[in-house]
């Protein structure tokens, strides 16, 4: 696949800066593979387009707070993205540090709370190994001394507010560990899947910590050049005699993100079946692959070049996917990560 072949121009009025005033009320596109029908409709609405016995598989990684803004000893800001823990314990963390000058290597960023950082290495591109000090301190008031870790896309005059805390997250997370949202899960509420239970849906949960790999731009000219970073993911040993049982039984494994169908893909195509399983996954999924562990997806709509809209054009396929987003387009869709919502059937 050429990359331009997933290039499309989005009026920038359609970058939704904020989630919809009730997470259901989003919009739904329908997008089925078999007769290539597009069908228009509301996220409450999700129940009318799955069957009794369906599954559905979410993510159920939290998003921690990770952007934080401290100052070098010279005085000067420097905004930290953490991105991965090393060590919990003694504080370490590989992380993003945007300075007007680059944070030399022993140098120390002070931040509030009574907390700083010494910049233990240069990884390039950005990326500085921290270690945050005292760990136990840091620990205790990250949720208070970090902010919600949005995307450079939304763009406002205010930034972060304290209400992204809540919005940037899915009501079901669990396990804290993410530095971005899985956001097709964010327009479930609770009342939404008491009610997809009620009428047969099930529901069934795997862990993937979303990392910047997710976002990192596809730059290769041919699309399968690209190269993933890793995410650490699990799949508990009930979750997949669930999900086991489900496909055995016919019924359908509806997957509610790029995040989730990674894993569950992953797992399959290491393992051969849906096994208890947990590692790193560096699977890129594009034109040309045969999934073998879901049957249907819950999505976003994608920024253009990107990983995630490829996964999307290899299950629908490319002609209409392009044809879909076009339409979305012309229909006034919310897009990216406090967007609309599609699911591919």
């Amino acid at each position: 696949m050429l990359l331009e072949e997933l290039a499309y121009d989005l009026p920038e009025a359609l970058i939704s800066a904020y989630p919809a005033a009730d997470r259901v009320s989003a919009r739904l596109m329908v997008v089925e593979r078999a007769t290539g029908t597009i069908t228009h409709s509301t996220f409450a609405s999700l129940g009318e387009f799955l069957w009794p016995g369906d599954l559905l598989v979410l993510n159920d990684s939290r998003v921690i707070p990770a952007r934080l803004e401290g100052r070098k000893e010279s005085g000067g800001r420097a905004e930290v993205l953490l991105v991965e823990p090393f060590d919990l314990e003694q504080g370490l963390w590989l992380a993003l540090v945007d300075a007007s000058k680059k944070p030399r290597v022993g140098g120390r960023i002070e931040f509030s709370m009574g907390v700083a950082a010494t910049v233990l290495g240069d990884l390039g591109a950005g990326r500085y190994g921290l270690r945050f000090e005292p760990p136990g301190r840091f620990r205790e008031v990250l949720d208070q001394l970090g902010t919600a870790p949005l995307p450079h896309y939304i763009q406002r005059v205010r930034g972060v507010e304290e209400s992204d805390r809540d919005s940037y997250q899915t009501v079901y997370a669990a396990t804290p560990g993410s530095v971005a949202a899985p956001t097709a899960g964010l327009h479930f509420t609770r009342e939404l899947l008491d009610e997809l239970a009620a009428g047969g849906v099930d529901s069934v949960y795997v862990t993937l910590h979303v990392g910047l790999g997710t976002f990192r731009p596809v730059r290769e000219a041919v699309v399968e050049n690209h190269r993933m970073d890793g995410e650490w993911y699990t799949l508990t040993a009930a979750a997949a005699e669930r999900i086991r049982r489900a496909r055995a039984a016919g019924r359908r494994v509806v997957a509610v993100g790029s995040t989730t169908t990674r894993t569950l893909e992953s797992i399959v195509r290491r393992k051969g079946r849906v096994v208890a399983d947990s590692g790193i996954t560096r699977l890129f999924i594009t034109g040309g692959y045969r999934f073998g562990g879901i049957d249907a997806l819950i999505t976003n709509f994608h920024l253009p070049r990107s990983t995630p809209l490829a996964m999307v054009a290899a299950l629908a396929g490319l002609d209409l996917v392009r044809r879909a987003y076009a339409e979305a387009i012309d229909k006034g869709y919310r897009f990216y990560s406090y967007g609309d919502a599609m699911l591919i059937l």
